[in-house]
């Protein structure tokens, strides 16, 4: 299938890049970016920050307008855009018969639109049918969610199912590269923590809620939890990490059935064979020292949820960390397993 991508030049659009290069089922056809950039050469409107090289054939692309019209023949597109741009951009492309696999968190609280994690919530893509961009239903918007909300709402998936989820309250220590390019300055992170990310903790509640939704009739049915989050900074390069006390609406007989709870869940989607899925989506780890972003980040292709420290907790129920790759699993890696799940329940192509 031909994708384009929106927001091309930048930090997530660059990380679509990197994960297409061999993907079996999906080829990059258009690169889209602002207009500073458009009818320059890839390889000269673009900062390359990746840690692998440019890919000669995309290096040699023209880049286009975020405009429907110049986008050709794709398929469908993958959206990086900076949520200031991002709305009525996705809006037009949907309107255009164009579907829109998005980053950006202009679209993913609109009770239309899926905000997707595959492993948690893949029945929520019939909302796709509710949409009004087109007639005919041929453009669309589905989005993922924001960078914590996506290990949160995996890390609970299994503890929701076994025993409901009464309260969270959690701490995030998270990655500069959550921050895109230029992102953080030196001095206020190297040898630093910064206690506060804008615009970061109010997304947390409401997103994961969405996530946990059951989907009935065409409409959503959203879980009540307490949820008090503080998002910090932390000098990692990937990889945020999330420390939550979770109390559960039925209380466990003791921690062993807890980590039961993790290790019989199913992932609702182990037998579509996708390709970016993990293998094992949830590794929960029995050694006190894990999980460490630089040591587990990258493993299953950025893709994993990692677990740790999961104890009783002697507030509520149970302590534990979590932790994903925040611009794979987070970003450009989720949105492209969503692309997959959609591929194969019949949305694209």
């Amino acid at each position: 299938m031909k994708v384009g991508i929106l927001g091309a030049t930048g930090a997530v659009g660059q990380k679509f890049i990197r994960l297409l290069r061999d993907h079996p089922w999906f080829e990059i056809d258009a690169l889209g970016a602002s207009e500073r950039s458009a009818g320059k050469k890839y390889k000269d409107a673009t900062n390359w920050i990746e840690d692998v090289n440019l890919p000669s054939s995309i290096a040699e692309m023209t880049v286009a307008n975020c405009k429907p019209e110049e986008f050709g023949n794709v398929d469908f597109v993958f959206s990086g855009l900076d949520s200031s741009v991002a709305g009525e951009i996705e809006e037009a492309f949907a309107k255009a018969g164009i579907p829109v696999i998005s980053n950006a968190k202009n679209f993913r609280m609109d009770n239309t639109v899926p905000l997707l994690v595959p492993e948690v919530n893949p029945d929520h893509i019939d909302l796709i049918k509710t949409q009004k961009f087109t007639a005919d239903g041929s453009g669309w918007i589905v989005t993922n969610p924001n960078c914590v909300a996506v290990p949160l709402s995996l890390a609970l998936k299994p503890f929701h199912d076994a025993f409901g989820i009464d309260t969270v309250i959690l701490t995030t220590m998270q990655a500069i590269s959550g921050a895109g390019y230029p992102g953080v300055a030196s001095l206020d992170i190297l040898g630093n923590v910064v206690p506060f990310i804008s615009g970061e903790e109010s997304k947390i509640k409401p997103e994961t809620q969405k996530l946990l939704s059951e989907l009935t009739d065409g409409k959503l049915s959203e879980p009540q939890i307490n949820l008090s989050a503080t998002a910090t900074r932390v000098p990692a390069i990937n990889g945020h990490m999330i420390s939550a006390t979770v109390k559960f609406k039925k209380t466990p007989s003791s921690i062993d059935e807890v980590k039961r709870a993790i290790q019989n869940w199913e992932n609702p989607i182990a037998d579509l064979d996708l390709s970016s899925s993990p293998k094992e989506v949830i590794k929960l780890h029995e050694d006190d020292r894990f999980p460490q972003p630089r040591l587990h980040a990258d493993q299953e292709g950025g893709m994993q949820l990692h677990m740790g420290r999961l104890r009783e907790s002697e507030v509520f129920d149970i302590s534990f960390v979590a932790m994903a790759h925040n611009t794979i699993r987070g970003a450009a890696g989720g949105a492209i397993l969503n692309a997959e799940l959609l591929k194969v329940k019949g949305f694209l192509g």
